[in-house]
């Protein structure tokens, strides 16, 4: 039976600058039909319409790969679309990324031409079949879409004349072998936002406020007002002042531009997509603005929700939302850094330092299992692991320590979370790889520390006001990640029964040299809270005690947090591991500069890069770097599932199927209550004080196929299948 590999990649055939094609062909049905297929894909993005009907729901189809190595493909079911004369129409956006200033650093999604290939199967009902591919046959035309671009935006005019056809171009060049099926989650329209406010700022600008900062695009009814050209620009925050704000945006333009042919038309969209809360109306006059022609098209990829949280501090609260709103903003087909300025990378290490909390709050299983694939095909073939993925092929660095660790740390949650070996089996020679790539770099063998190219404990606070990479020994860093890794990778190895016996002797290894040369030097770069989270998180150190006891003091003579990207997923587990939760909890529920709250009491409605993303007098920090949504200190949603409401997977039994129940109250929160809808039912833990002195009451519910193990005030319950519900007298954190 022919396939979408019988097909070509196919181009316009004429130059159309910035002009987006559409590629068209008339397909005649003269017997009955029992099914037609249409397989699509592109080196861009595509939408296809069936007689001026969109096919599937896919938003920026066919998914960004390593597009040199894999190439996803998507198969719709047209069957009940079709006529006795049928066109099929398919529009190409060029879905482009950039790193830098994008005049100076160029890079395509692609490596190539934008291309389209598709096919249309059609099986009769007699037994015979048609196949319709894209080939020389095919024709384009321009669209109304005069340009379209990933950062700055789109240009549309409706007046456009999009009638002439062109010939197309078989590009031969391009192996019909990269294509492979849809593997990953589709990204769809998940949520739609009215407007919430129209404001007119001190500038005098108009905007208009969605109450949320967003991934998406704005769907809006354009006037009707011939030749007039209509633009809004987009914004995550608003100054000090009050104006709008789009300094940290860098280059990327963000302006939705069109052009009005005198009659009313509902528009969004096709090819680009902005992070947003704001956006700025130009060119309309005050007659022409209604709130309700205004709408945010929330756009993420289409993951089960599985994890939700509650709690009585609303602070608190909106932080959790910041952080599930932080994950939709970015798990846009691959883990994003950030949703706005001209990056939105596949960012390795923001990805690991989340993925635990992600796979909580969603089921991440597809949207990993393919980020993974791509990870490992652009893996060097020294074993070195890139820094973004999809890679741009001229990044200038690879394998930082805790950034490439993604190779590992990554799959290691989706099998805990989930109990799912595949992602081992698809990964085992990746993750191995990476692990003897650190090993290879090291002065002796089990340490990791003459790589050049390590970010450090980034955005941490003990370096210097808007310093990066953070005071902690960088070295420290990579030969922590190499003995914490290899741990993991032991765990799953022997979990789908590899013999690791090699890397067991290599932990023993590393475990030694690391307390040999880190463990009491007496350096300052050995003994910050994010290296001293690591000793004992990880397990490196010999004493628990003398570690915690350092980090102690450093949190209590400063009197916050300094961790960065490396230290913070870790830092409150740390914390309630020495058990020293009073302390953590200090931690969360603190409001001013740094803390998780101190966003959250300036408006927040996501998690921002920096600690300082907005300073205590309200200026920004530098925009070259400040993001207002990007997930990676949501990082602590994960403390509040498992320590907070005290749900978790024992890591012998994968999956939840052997739950951990420890949960540490404190009358400061109230109650707190988590569900969790793991692979065979639905798990509860809630608590909650009466306002009876310590009177608390618990209540667990564990799904069948399941058993629990409840620790609570140095006392140790089993459980079965079922819903359970006591009071204790508990004093609380």
């Amino acid at each position: 039976m022919n396939s979408i590999k019988d097909a070509r990649f196919i181009r316009q055939g004429v130059d159309m600058g910035t002009i987006r094609p559409v590629f068209k062909k008339v397909v005649w049905l003269d017997k009955k039909v029992n099914k037609a297929t249409l397989f699509c894909s592109a080196l861009g993005y595509y939408e296809a319409y069936f007689n001026n009907q969109r096919v599937g729901k896919f938003i920026f189809a066919p998914g960004w790969t390593s597009y040199g190595v894999r190439i996803q493909y998507q198969e719709y079911d047209v069957t009940n679309m079709l006529e006795e004369c049928n066109t099929l129409d398919i529009a190409l956006g060029n879905g482009r990324r950039y790193h830098g200033n994008p005049h100076e650093h160029y890079e395509s999604i692609t490596d190539r031409e934008d291309a389209l290939i598709a096919a249309l199967l059609v099986e009769y009902a007699d037994g015979t079949t048609a196949f319709y591919p894209t080939d020389d046959s095919w024709k384009c035309s321009k669209s109304n879409i005069l340009e379209s671009h990933v950062y700055n935006g789109e240009t549309v005019d409706f007046n456009a004349n999009t009638d002439e056809e062109f010939p197309v171009r078989v590009l031969e060049d391009i192996s019909t072998e990269l294509l492979i099926p849809q593997e990953g989650e589709e990204v769809r329209e998940m949520a739609t936002l009215s407007a919430v406010e129209l404001i007119t700022t001190p500038k005098g600008e108009k905007v208009i406020d969605f109450g949320q900062n967003l991934t998406g695009y704005v769907e809006w009814v354009v006037p009707a007002v011939k030749g007039k050209e209509y633009r809004l620009r987009h914004a995550e925050i608003l100054d000090k002042d009050g104006n709008f704000y789009t300094d940290n945006l860098r280059s990327a333009v963000n302006e939705i531009k069109v052009i009005s042919d005198g009659n009313e038309h509902t528009y969004k969209p096709h090819f680009s997509y902005q992070g947003f809360r704001y956006i700025r109306l130009e060119n309309f006059d005050d007659d022409e603005i209604n709130l309700d022609n205004f709408k945010a098209l929330v756009v993420f990829s289409d993951m089960k929700r599985t994890g939700y949280f509650a709690c009585g501090d609303d602070l608190i609260q909106q932080l959790y939302e910041n952080i599930v709103w932080g994950q939709r903003g970015n798990f846009l087909d691959i883990p994003t850094d950030c949703n706005q300025r001209d990056e939105r990378l596949g960012w390795t290490g923001d990805a690991q330092a989340f993925a635990r909390t992600a796979s909580i709050n969603y089921r991440t299983t597809k949207f990993f299992k393919k980020w993974m694939k791509d990870l490992a095909a652009d893996q060097r073939p020294n074993g070195a692991v890139t820094d973004v993925v999809p890679d741009l092929h001229d990044w200038w660095s690879d394998g930082s320590s805790a950034w490439a660790d993604a190779a590992v740390i990554v799959p290691y949650w989706v099998y805990r979370t989930y109990g799912d070996t595949e992602i081992i089996e698809n990964q085992f020679e990746s993750m191995k790889k990476w692990i003897l790539y650190m090993e290879s770099k090291g002065s002796v063998r089990g340490l990791y520390d003459t790589h050049e190219c390590h970010f450090g404990d980034w955005l941490s606070l003990d370096a210097g006001d808007e310093a990066t990479g953070g005071f902690t020994d960088k070295n420290l860093i990579g030969s922590a990640y190499l003995v914490y890794s290899n741990r993991l990778f032991i765990e799953m190895g022997k979990a789908i029964g590899k013999d690791m016996s090699y890397f067991e002797e290599l932990y023993e290894i590393s475990l030694k040299e690391y307390r040999n040369k880190y463990i009491n030097s007496g350096l300052p770069e050995h003994e910050t809270q994010t290296a001293n989270v690591l000793a004992i998180y990880f397990d490196l150190t010999d004493d628990i005690n003398r570690e915690g006891a350092k980090l102690v003091k450093d949190i209590e003579e400063c009197g916050h947090l300094k961790t960065g990207f490396v230290g913070t997923p870790y830092l409150l587990h740390t914390l309630t591991k020495i058990g020293r939760t009073d302390i953590a909890y200090k931690l969360l529920f603190k409001k001013d500069f740094p803390s998780w709250l101190f966003p959250v009491t300036r408006g927040a409605t996501t998690m921002w890069e920096r600690w300082d993303g907005m300073k205590v007098d309200g200026s920004f920090a530098t925009p070259e770097m400040n993001s207002f949504n990007h997930y990676a200190y949501g990082s602590v949603g994960d403390w509040l599932y498992t320590t907070v409401a005290g749900i978790d997977s024992d890591e012998k039994e994968p999956g939840y199927k052997h739950i951990i129940f420890r949960p540490l109250p404190t009358k400061a929160l109230g109650y707190a209550k988590a569900r969790i809808l793991a692979e065979n039912g639905e798990i509860i833990s809630s608590w909650e004080y009466t306002g009876n002195g310590d009177e608390c009451k618990f209540s667990f519910t564990i799904p069948n196929g399941s058993h629990a193990t409840l620790y609570l005030d140095d006392e140790e319950y089993e459980f079965e299948s079922g819903t359970y519900n006591t009071v204790f007298d508990y004093a609380g954190i």
